[in-house]
């Protein structure tokens, strides 16, 4: 494939039309003075060294290195490949709660905008580790594969919503599952950690089960427990969430469950406050891990071929430089420019 990084400087090359029109402006322009003055072949006899062909020549010397000048600055590249990068780091997921529970509002403007913006943050804060992102309520759902894109991780996180998921409720078990079969194959099980957020209002399946499982493969699970223990309603488009009976359903933090999921696989539990997500003292926690090796597979910059562009246009130059004007006494028998 072949392209330019900067085809805007290619109008440049406009400048080599008007060159010509002034190199034959200045030869008319010349050739009407010289004329005032007698005949021109007799005053080719009178001035035996002027060579014309070598003004032309030179002028096609400088002409030709300021129209290769303009493709070099226009950086002509060809093709892509593929380049693997190696460094050091922890790969996380984050497991995202997305269920109706997560709109209460005991967090302004509710638990869900509020985890959105610490996990903006988040991203800001990461250098070389991967991220990846799962969403969940009555089953999870894979937002973001593992990936070093931080850019592309702050926009899917962005779009965390509870319309991703189709069927409601709180299934924390089967996101954990889902976040074990989610990290790369190339890292260590030490080098990597779930992170959840949730209210903890479990209700579809063994949550622990999942927890030892991973425990059983040295990978930890930090939890997040966002909520009030005192709980607060749950608006859907203005309107409250009532249960069965009528009822307005409050949503309270269990924080009970996030702790024995934390403690099992030796992770941390935090319980977010009004000031600070938690997230934060997480990650203190993740970057004291012992770290492994990753390996990111990028598509390389295209390979730049201006140089050789530059290198011509400038022994063009120098040739154009070098060649004089009038011939040389030495070679003019020679008469190779006429």
């Amino acid at each position: 494939m072949f392209r330019f990084a900067n085809p805007q400087y290619l109008w440049l090359l406009l400048a080599l039309p008007v060159l010509l029109l002034l190199f034959w402006a200045a030869a008319q322009q010349r050739r009407r003075r010289l004329a005032r003055f007698g005949r021109p072949e007799i005053l080719e006899e009178l001035m035996p060294d002027v060579s014309r062909g070598r003004e032309i020549l030179k002028f096609i010397l400088f002409s030709t290195a300021v129209g290769l000048l303009v493709l070099a600055a226009a950086r002509p590249q060809f093709g892509s490949k593929l380049r693997e990068e190696k460094s050091q780091g922890i790969e996380m997921m984050l497991v995202v709660d997305v269920s109706n529970s997560m709109l209460a509002e005991d967090f302004e403007p509710n638990r869900l905008e509020r985890t959105k913006y610490a996990i903006d943050k988040l991203f800001d804060g990461l250098h070389q580790d991967r991220v990846g992102l799962i969403v969940f309520a009555g089953e999870p759902k894979v937002q973001l594969p593992i990936t070093s894109d931080y850019r592309m991780a702050k926009a899917f996180a962005k779009r965390i919503d509870p319309s991703l998921v189709q069927v409601q409720g709180t299934a924390v078990g089967k996101a954990l599952s889902q976040a074990l079969l989610s990290f790369s194959s190339g890292s260590e099980n030490r080098s990597r950690a779930v992170i959840l957020i949730t209210d903890g209002e479990n209700h579809e399946d063994d949550v622990l089960a999942q927890a030892r499982r991973a425990a059983e493969g040295g990978i930890r699970i930090h939890t997040i427990g966002i909520g009030t223990p005192e709980g607060a309603p749950i608006q859907i488009d203005g309107e409250f969430v009532r249960d069965e009976k009528g009822e307005i359903v409050v949503s309270k933090l269990n924080e009970e469950m996030l702790a024995e999921i934390a403690d099992l696989t030796g992770g941390s539990y935090v319980r977010s406050s009004k000031q600070s997500i938690g997230l934060d003292e997480i990650v203190k926690s993740i970057e004291e891990m012992e770290q492994s090796e990753l390996s990111t597979v990028r598509f390389e910059e295209f390979n730049e071929q201006y140089q050789y562009l530059l290198a011509i246009a400038i022994a063009l130059l120098l040739a154009e430089f070098l060649l004089l004007d009038r011939r040389n006494p030495l070679f003019r028998h020679l008469n190779i420019f006429r």
